[in-house]
């Protein structure tokens, strides 16, 4: 898909309203915007899918200050990456951006390019992604249209049906190039978004304090509540799993690396079984120890953007690991201190950290 950048001209009263708004209200002062690199506009696009930003500035710290540039990323090990990302979620994301670096060694010199279609074509970089890159980082006239952008526009203009239907995306896209001001793409990209998360946010927007309520159709007809249109709703279909928690003598506990697909792909996590005849075959393998002396601990519900996921964590303590697991490089014993570096599922983690902390409690 090949996107033009939307044709010069003056924007309108809503580009010219929102600037204003945004040079006495809106975020001037995030990490990614001093100073506002290619690189750092692209990773905090990334980071910022899904993710509020008061939860995102302390892993762009932490990333930027170890991966400082688009080189420095695509040299790093994907452990690096992951641990780094570890607690953020979603971590497709992280693998993509580790991919899409190495693509920028390989086809642009160790930069970011600087045209659509070639930002298109790196992993893990959409439409809108790539014109928030272009707008912020070079000033281009592209639109973007995240969630934040969807909802502001849905309510201005009224636009009927879910969001992410063909048409009304369609719809969506084209009067996001329509309100495009001449200049200031940088300030106007990030007014937009800023107006979606502090103002005109999904539930009681604050429409009184709203630059752009005198002229916004779902103000006047009373609409806000109902527009956006929510996506069709349909029940999450759930999932059993069981975890095992298997410490050893010095307290560590035999973590697993995900497969390099499907959910949490590559990260490492707990071994996994759907029930207690895969886990007891797993076990038997890969570990010394009685399979019946696992203690039940209470459950965890993990939800996903399409499946629940109810996990029955089983602890053995004490056990040590079969021969054969030191040669494996999918498992691996770790203490507390090395959890730090892992990329981690965040309910893993949580599960995990419960564990040293009850030693710390009972250290029988």
């Amino acid at each position: 898909m090949s996107a033009m950048p939307a044709a010069p001209g003056a924007g309108d009263a809503f580009a010219a309203r929102l600037l204003e708004w945004f040079d006495v209200h809106g975020r001037h002062d995030l990490p990614w915007q001093h100073p506002r690199t290619p690189y750092r506009v692209w990773l905090s696009e990334i980071m910022l899918q899904q993710t509020r930003v008061s939860v995102v500035v302390p892993f762009f710290e932490r990333f930027v200050a170890a991966l400082p540039d688009v080189g420095a990323l695509a040299a790093a090990p994907l452990d690096d990456v992951l641990g780094l990302w570890s607690g953020l979620g979603y971590y497709a994301r992280a693998r993509n951006l580790h991919a899409a670096a190495r693509a920028c060694v390989e086809r642009h010199g160790g930069d970011l390019p600087r045209d659509f279609d070639a930002l298109l074509s790196l992993p893990g970089i959409g439409r809108s992604t790539a014109g928030a890159i272009l707008a912020q980082a070079w000033g281009e006239r592209f639109p973007i249209l995240d969630g934040n952008v969807r909802r502001v526009l849905a309510r201005y203009h009224v636009v009927e049906g879910w969001t992410g239907r063909t048409a009304v995306e369609r719809e969506l896209w084209r009067l996001a190039a329509s309100h495009l001001p001449a200049e200031r793409l940088a300030d106007y990209t990030q007014a937009q978004m800023d107006l979606g998360a502090t103002i005109c946010s999904r539930h009681a927007p604050a429409c009184g304090a709203c630059p752009l309520a005198g002229d916004c159709s779902a103000f006047r007809q009373g609409r806000t509540a109902e527009l956006p249109t929510p996506r069709p709703g349909r029940p999450l279909p759930s999932r059993r799993a069981l975890l095992l928690v298997l410490r050893d003598a010095d307290g560590r506990v035999l973590l697993q690396r995900r497969p390099p697909t499907g959910v949490w792909a590559q990260l490492w996590s707990l071994p996994q079984a759907e029930d207690d005849d895969e886990a007891r075959r797993w076990f038997a393998r890969h570990v010394r120890g009685e399979f019946a002396r696992g203690e039940r601990l209470d459950a965890i519900a993990h939800a996903f953007s399409h499946y629940r996921l109810d996990m029955h964590p089983l602890r053995w303590r004490k056990v040590a690991a079969a021969p054969a697991v030191g040669d494996n490089g999918d498992l691996r014993w770790a203490s507390r201190d090395a959890l730090a570096a892992l990329g981690i599922p965040a309910p893993v983690r949580t599960l995990l950290h419960a564990q040293f902390d009850h030693d710390q409690e009972d250290p029988t």
